[in-house]
């Protein structure tokens, strides 16, 4: 027999409500993504909370071209988590958002005039090119060469990302990363422009080695060691897999939530459900999980708003 939950009840808003009363109107409205959204604060404000649960965040770069990279900042600033896993794109995005700007553009605008006029498009955010590939070559090997001189000749990603976040400031996800010791690893670090400037650097440094089985016994030293894990999935592609693959060596994620715009029916990894997880083992069949369907720049700074009161009290 299927036990039905509570009544669906309306929801109703004032303008004195707060925005942690908000979600608990969104858990009781019956549907549709609005339960994923209240389900997804309460897992994480457990697994924030959780002084035995070991915390991963992982999120796409390209979310780091937005206005989003100051959440994500401040999260990792706030030592929310303990690890993050991220995409080349978003060392990129924050190493030539610290040293110039980007621009307000949209989706429908002319591609060959911007190509003309030396302008990348990333969906709405427009990226000159002066702001991003001859600026990250002239900081990554500047940066590089300050290691090689200093007798480091070979570096993990984790280790990449505290010497950029070092050079880095306030307004930098690595730089609160470095500054908190919160290790970023990321896996597909060669498809991006730092990735780029690592290879172009070897050309002239040939001993200097990247070290990408660093990161592997890094991230198993502490999965191995962990009572409990959790993680914040932003966006799906390798940084969620990666985060899912190295869970599954301590029986899986006790507590997940996953943010994303894509869907199961191709049986893509950005589309599969967290639920999915469990037939592989990367998350437990007890775990807190949650997935929600959402574009996350519109939904993360309403969720973390929530989290600083939640995690607060």
């Amino acid at each position: 027999m299927i036990d039905p939950g509570r009544p669906v009840k309306d929801i109703q808003i004032d303008s004195n409500m707060s925005i942690e009363k908000i979600f608990e109107e969104l858990s009781q409205s019956g549907g549709f993504e609005s339960v994923n959204l209240s389900s997804g604060l309460e897992i994480l404000t457990e697994m924030i909370s959780d002084k035995q649960c070991l915390r991963f965040v992982s999120f796409v770069g390209a979310v780091v071209s937005t206005g989003l990279r100051g959440i994500i900042k401040d999260m990792i600033k706030n030592k929310w988590f303990d690890v993050a896993i991220t995409t080349c794109g978003a060392l990129d995005h924050d190493i030539a958002r610290h040293f110039s700007h980007y621009k307000e553009g949209s989706f429908t605008m002319d591609d060959m005039e911007l190509a003309n006029q030396n302008i990348h498009r990333l969906g709405n955010v427009l990226v000159p090119m002066d702001s991003y590939g001859p600026l990250i070559e002239e900081k990554m090997q500047s940066f590089l060469e300050e290691e090689y001189q200093n007798g480091n000749k070979e570096m993990s990603t984790s280790e990449i990302c505290k010497m950029i976040g070092k050079h880095l400031g306030e307004d930098s996800f690595l730089y609160w990363a470095y500054k908190n010791d919160i290790d970023v690893v990321v896996p597909g670090i060669m498809d991006g422009a730092v990735g780029s400037q690592i290879w172009l650097f070897t050309q002239k440094h040939a001993d200097f080695k990247l070290n990408m089985i660093g990161d592997a016994n890094l991230l198993s030293g502490l999965i191995f060691k962990a009572e409990k894990s959790g993680a914040f999935m932003i966006g799906g592609g390798i940084s969620k897999h990666h985060t899912l693959w190295w869970n599954q060596y301590r029986e899986g994620l006790d507590y997940a939530f996953y943010i994303t715009t894509a869907q199961e029916f191709d049986g893509s990894l950005s589309g599969a459900l967290v639920r999915e997880a469990i037939s592989w083992g990367k998350v437990t069949q007890i775990a807190k999980q949650s997935t929600l369907h959402a574009e996350v720049t519109t939904i993360l700074p309403f969720i973390y708003a929530a989290l600083l009161s939640k995690v607060k009290k």
